[in-house]
């Protein structure tokens, strides 16, 4: 199952090996990645393949989250068809 994972917060070093790493301990694979510092803001969105996940979907989004906020990042995860259906006209 494909997802997308967004990331804001505040730049710092290490903010996509923070994120990645989470994912990879956890059998998520990054499919794509785009990544932009506006000012000092960091923003992120990948588009990862979690069919791999050790850890139930939901499961996921709140180690995602919790992990997040321990940076000071707002991370979140959705499921693409959810996050293509928000998103249609």
């Amino acid at each position: 199952m494909r997802a997308i994972v967004t990331v804001i917060g505040k730049d710092k070093v290490g903010i996509i090996a923070y994120v990645c790493s989470i994912l990879a301990k956890n059998g998520v694979n990054v499919l794509d990645i785009s990544q932009t510092v506006l000012q000092e803001y960091f923003t992120m969105i990948m588009l990862v393949d979690a069919s791999g996940c050790s850890l139930p979907f939901t499961d996921l989004s709140a180690l995602l989250k919790e992990e997040g906020l321990r940076e000071s990042l707002s991370v979140r995860i959705m499921r693409e068809d959810i996050f293509e259906a928000m998103h249609r006209i």
